[in-house]
């Protein structure tokens, strides 16, 4: 019996864990629940990228060593984790442990003559990357303008071109390597640390929307150019983004829901479901009143007549998680059926009470 690898793009810990974030991995986590029905082992990966140029920003900006800042926000990420069900993943990788893969990569991509070195730097060739997500042109350069691609980087040859390997300067933190003091590039992390993990492919890769472009065309094509095995991951999860006043959760625009403020008014179990209770895929606007309707909601699953289990009820409940997580449909057939099939559907969803923090 083969075992099901799952993939989780995890987080740059310094601004954690806010309800985008939490979205990401409840969903992560419903797939995993969802393929282990089919009687397969499932194992997941989620790394947590502690090497980034944000990151640094906000160590040097908090005063504090980048490490701390990482270790922190980590844990952290990892107790919210724990309160909202999550369960924690077979492989948690860290950029820092996988910087020798990193180079690895790089070189190996020099040497097929799809990546250059320029003044310290490694750039993977990705002017053609844009194609394979069905972008322009225009609309590529303007997402990696947006989502940390430095198209404006001179050392480049094309503005979409990627940077496996960036030199440090000054106090940056820097590893050594045969073209000089340097760190990873974004892209380079993750494609180490998945192969490093699972090899050249996987099952299910997942992220925020977000991510989808830059970060998962190169990462896929970076490992695609490594290993010559297509494709690298056979399925993606881009979950849909949280919004709050309109806009993106995010640092730069100062709206971020964070997890630790939402479970000193509400449960554990109602952020789950109040992310569960809409299409994964789809983008949504944050409303805290839908956090007391969640609440009210849950109460009435709970309360389930002690009906025996109906086994064309979870059939059909099981038809409709295996169609693209339809959790609606699932809940709307287990509500009607009640009894058993009501209660394994709420346990598998994870919505059994939870305690509250004690801080």
């Amino acid at each position: 019996m083969g075992t099901g690898r799952i993939y989780i793009c995890g987080i740059t810990p310094y601004d954690t864990t806010h309800l985008g974030h939490a979205a990401t991995f409840v969903w992560a986590d419903m797939a995993a629940r969802v393929l282990r029905l089919t009687g397969h082992p499932v194992e997941v990966c989620r790394n947590i990228t502690d090497v980034d140029d944000h990151l640094l920003v906000q160590a040097k900006e908090r005063g504090v060593p980048w490490k701390s800042l990482a270790t922190q926000q980590s844990y952290r990420f990892e107790r919210d984790m724990d309160l909202l069900g999550v369960s924690r993943p077979a492989f948690e990788p860290r950029s820092h442990d996988h910087v020798d893969g990193v180079i690895a990569l790089a070189v190996e991509l020099l040497v097929r003559g799809v990546a250059y070195q320029r003044n310290g730097s490694v750039y993977f060739r990705g002017n053609a990357v844009h194609e394979t997500v069905g972008l322009s042109r225009e609309e590529a350069t303007s997402l990696a303008a947006e989502r940390g691609g430095h198209p404006d980087d001179p050392n480049k040859d094309d503005p979409l071109d990627a940077a496996l390997w960036v030199r440090s300067i000054g106090d940056e933190p820097a590893w050594s390597s045969p073209w000089g003091p340097g760190r990873p590039g974004w892209h380079a992390e993750c494609t180490a640390m998945a192969l490093t993990t699972f090899g050249a492919t996987m099952d299910l890769h997942v992220g925020g929307a977000d991510l989808a472009f830059p970060h998962h065309a190169y990462e896929a094509a970076q490992a695609e150019a490594f290993t010559g095995v297509h494709p690298f991951a056979r399925s993606w999860m881009h979950v849909g983004t949280v919004m709050a006043g309109g806009k993106k959760m995010a640092k730069s625009t100062g709206n971020l829901v964070f997890v630790h403020d939402l479970l000193e008014r509400w449960s554990a179990a109602a952020i789950r479901f109040l992310i569960l209770s809409r299409p994964w895929h789809e983008s949504w606007e944050f409303d805290e009143s839908e956090l007391d309707r969640a609440e009210n909601e849950l109460e009435d699953l709970r309360v389930v007549k002690a009906n025996p289990g109906n086994s064309a009820a979870t059939a059909e409940v099981r038809r409709a998680l295996f169609d693209n997580l339809d959790l609606r449909l699932a809940l709307a057939v287990a509500r009607e059926a009640h009894g058993e099939v009501l209660q394994d559907l709420v346990r598998l969803l994870g919505l059994q009470y939870v305690e509250r923090p004690a801080w």
